[in-house]
C-alpha cells in the first residue's frame, strides 16, 4: 500500500509557538514515550545501519537480524500516530496542519519536503549517522522551539549538518531521496531554515507526518 509523507521545518514568532504547543507538544511527547522508541534509538545508536543499497540484498547468516534493525529503524523515523491524527485534525477539528502552521510560509522561512512512499527524516538520519543526527533538538524530527531555543540549539545543528567535501559526498550517497529540479535536499534545508530563523529571531516548528 503506498503513502505519502512530509516532512517541514517553519518558522513562526514565540506567540505562534506558544499557540501551537497546546496541540502539538502531548503528540510530539506522546510519540517520543512510545514503549520502543528509546529501545529503537539505543539499538540504531549502538550499530548503525550499513549502506541502504545492501540492506535487502545480502542472504545468509545474520540477515534476520540485519531485517529486523531496518524495521526497527524505520519504525523510529517514520511520522508517529499521535502527531499524524493531531495534524490531519482528527483530534481537534479546528486545527489542522496545512492551514494553521504552514499556510502562509515564504520559501525563506520554510523548509518543505514530500516524498511517496519514502520519510524525509529516515534518509536525512541514515545519511548523517546516529551522532551527528543526535546533535538535532526534538525527537526525529519533530520539535517546536522558541527563538532563543533556536539561537541555542544553533551550534549544535551547525555541528551536525556541516560537512567537509568527503563528508558530503558520503551523506549524499546515503540520501536514498530522489529530487525534483531545484528541489532543496534534506541536507541544506533544515540547516538554511535554522539559520535564517536565528538571524529573524524566530521559533521553529518541524513537523513530519503522513499526508495519505
Amino acid at each position: 500500500m503506498g503513502f505519502m509523507s512530509a516532512w517541514a521545518i517553519s518558522s513562526h514568532t514565540d506567540d505562534v509557538i506558544a499557540g501551537l504547543s497546546a496541540h502539538l507538544l502531548p503528540a510530539m511527547r506522546a510519540g517520543r514515550a512510545h514503549p520502543e522508541a528509546e529501545r529503537r534509538w539505543r539499538d540504531w545508536q549502538r550499530e548503525p545501519l550499513p549502506d541502504h543499497r545492501t540492506w535487502y540484498s545480502r542472504v545468509g547468516e545474520g540477515g534476520e537480524a540485519r531485517t529486523s534493525a531496518i524495521e526497527s529503524f524505520r519504525a523510529l523515523t517514520a511520522p508517529g500516530d499521535h502527531v499524524d491524527d493531531v495534524c490531519a485534525g482528527r483530534e481537534d477539528p479546528s486545527f489542522y496542519v496545512l492551514d494553521d502552521v504552514w499556510e502562509g510560509q515564504s520559501d525563506d522561512s520554510m523548509f518543505l519536503t514530500v516524498h511517496r512512499k519514502e520519510y524525509a527524516v529516515s534518509a536525512l538520519f541514515h545519511a548523517i549517522g546516529p551522532t551527528r543526527a543526535a546533535l538535532l533538538p526534538g525527537w526525529c524530527g519533530t520539535f517546536l522551539l522558541t527563538a532563543a531555543q533556536v539561537r541555542e540549539s544553533l551550534p549544535d545543528v551547525e555541528r551536525a549538518l556541516t560537512f567537509a567535501p568527503a563528508e558530503r559526498e558520503a551523506a549524499e550517497v546515503r540520501d536514498w531521496l530522489d529530487y525534483g529540479e531545484g528541489e532543496e535536499s534534506v541536507l541544506d534545508g533544515p540547516l538554511r531554515v535554522w539559520r535564517a530563523a536565528a538571524r529573524a529571531r524566530l521559533g521553529l516548528c518541524g513537523v513530519a507526518v503522513h499526508l495519505c
